[in-house]
């Protein structure tokens, strides 16, 4: 990097740190620190929402998924609008008017301690991971393309995070996440806007357009149903629906942001600005992978983005054979060059004739270079039977790094790191508020002070934080990043959304048997994980409704009193 970006990106994480620190300074008590002394406004809490979800595997790995997959990822968000607006209505008054501070305190009012403990322990288990792998996965990228050391890198992203967070708790995390989201939205339009700039000067948005969607990156929404397709419109509207009312609707690193409105109004209108602009918003990301990978027909692209594993392939045994498949990969990219101007040209004189017969063509040549980079990893393979043959997370921040202007750089990876700093922020605070509640407060020490409970608190948000750096230090490689980081919650997600349903809408169901159907759910889901290929958003529809089914079948077998 060059000395502005290094002066840009600093500039970006320091003012977000520092202005974090400074604007909620001094938190007194106890609901100070954990709900903010509920006076956020609708759009501070919408924000929050959108920056506790986007970590920074989703500026990552989504362009680089658009570019080798298309743009059928955003069907897994069809559902989320519908959940939002259920959200809205069944559950934000609820737990208002029951003031709690974490969703899992409604657990012990409705069934008992156990099953309230139990939950929080699948929050606890599941958030925990996902609050290294969000440290875990930029600092993979960063370290590998900018050559830093990824255990500073871990230790830098930790350290910012626990300073802010520790020192202001849930404001803190509200006010950074506000203007991390600015940063966040103002880069990715920047690379999106400059990418079109970047084309050739006679190919405009309109062709780039026309070009991702004849080799199948606009392909948005799939109709097919197929229970093995991971993305159709069906599984995002399902699958999506029951992910979407679990995260939003019962883990704490979401139900926190919106316990802190000043208003059952606020925080229904930071959820359905949520479900607004979310879509468009991942629309946008994907839409700059597909934009990168037409940039990429007329600039030649590596044959593998990972350039470390590239370089120890060619420098092994079978480095021969891996150049000459760059060879043949880039006599390729020439022949699709000119088939894409050929396809630009036929439009250009709307001849369909020769509209059809370029199209053709031009898949013809993008089916070959898939090929020869197919060739290739079975050769990297050879070189290094343990390396990751994965390189979608590699895609966006190669072309920024290589492409784009000095100080630019510096922001786009400022927007990632920002990413990463709101997304674990939001979990960390969330983690130390279900621990010090659901668990120290409830089981260890029921009497203390206020301020015994505030630094308790504190240190709790330092414990999780050391353990999500210890965790990044330790991850290992999970493939694509954005498909990994919702398939770990997908574990969970089902089991809990189904005890909370259980709750609200089967008051007949006891704790026992509600207990028992989610412990058999858990087995479902693990089992369905390990040894079956179903899709991952199927495992929040089948989790949550197996909890329903087997505590009713068990209520059958033995009955029992919802209160024992």
């Amino acid at each position: 990097m060059r000395t502005l970006d290094w002066i840009v990106l600093l500039g970006t994480l320091l003012f977000i740190v520092i202005y974090g620190i400074w604007k909620t300074r001094g938190s007194k008590n106890i609901e100070s620190y954990l709900l903010g002394d509920k006076n956020m406004n609708w759009w501070t809490i919408g924000l929050g929402i959108m920056a506790t979800q986007a970590s920074a595997i989703t500026f990552l790995s989504g362009p680089g998924q658009a570019y080798d997959d298309g743009m059928r990822f955003i069907q897994i968000y069809f559902g989320l609008p519908i959940a939002m607006v259920f959200i809205s209505i069944a559950l934000v008054p609820f737990y208002h008017n029951l003031k709690v501070y974490t969703a899992y305190e409604f657990l012990e009012k409705r069934f008992n301690v156990v099953l309230r403990v139990f939950t929080a322990f699948l929050f606890l288990t599941q958030r925990g991971l996902a609050a290294g792998f969000t440290i875990f996965a930029p600092s993979l990228i960063l370290s590998t393309l900018l050559d830093w050391n990824i255990y500073y890198t871990n230790l830098v992203i930790g350290v910012l995070v626990v300073l802010y967070t520790v020192s202001g708790g849930v404001k803190a995390v509200a006010q950074t996440q506000k203007q991390q989201m600015y940063v966040i939205l103002a880069g990715m339009i920047i690379a999106g806007v400059l990418v079109v700039k970047m084309l050739p000067e006679n190919v405009g948005f309109t062709d780039a357009l026309h070009l991702a969607g004849k080799t199948g990156r606009l392909n948005v929404v799939d109709l097919e149903f197929d229970p093995f397709s991971q993305y159709n419109i069906w599984s995002g509207l399902i699958g999506g629906l029951f992910l979407s009312l679990s995260y939003f609707g019962t883990d704490q690193s979401q139900v926190q942001r919106y316990l802190t409105g000043s208003s059952i109004t606020q925080s229904r209108l930071g959820l359905i600005f949520n479900g607004i602009v979310k879509i468009p918003m991942q629309f946008l990301i994907l839409l700059v992978g597909a934009l990168v990978y037409v940039f990429y027909i007329f600039n030649a692209p590596p044959l593998f983005f990972n350039n470390v594993v590239e370089e120890n392939t060619i420098e092994s045994s079978v480095g021969q054979e891996y150049v000459t498949l760059q060879e043949d990969y880039q006599e390729n990219h020439q022949l699709k060059r000119e088939k894409a101007f050929n396809l630009l040209d036929a439009i250009s004189a709307n001849d369909e004739s020769k509209i059809e017969s370029a199209t053709r063509e031009l898949q013809e040549a993008d089916e070959q270079s898939k090929l020869t980079k197919a060739q290739a990893l079975k050769v990297i393979k050879k070189a290094n039977p343990e390396a990751d043959t994965n390189d979608t997370n590699f895609i966006f921040l190669t072309y920024v790094i290589n492409f784009l202007p000095a100080g630019l750089v510096g922001l786009l990876i400022a927007v990632i790191l920002s990413a990463s700093m709101s997304s674990t922020a939001g979990e960390l605070n969330a983690l130390a508020s279900t621990t010090l509640i659901d668990v120290y407060k409830r089981l260890i020490k029921k009497d203390g002070s206020d301020q015994h409970y505030l630094n308790a608190s504190r240190w709790m948000t330092v414990a999780w934080g050391t353990y999500a750096v210890l965790f990044a230090m330790y991850a290992n490689r999970l493939g694509t990043l954005i498909e990994a980081v919702n398939r770990l919650g997908s574990l969970v997600y089902g089991t809990i959304l189904g005890i909370f349903l259980v709750a609200f809408y089967f008051k007949k169901l006891g704790w026992r048997n509600t207990l028992i159907a989610a412990s058999i759910s858990e087995i479902i889901i693990l089992s369905l994980w390990v040894f079956t290929k179903v899709p991952f958003l199927w495992y929040n529809v089948i989790g949550a409704l197996s909890v329903i089914f087997f505590s009713a079948i068990l209520e059958k077998i033995h009955p029992e009193n919802s209160k024992s």
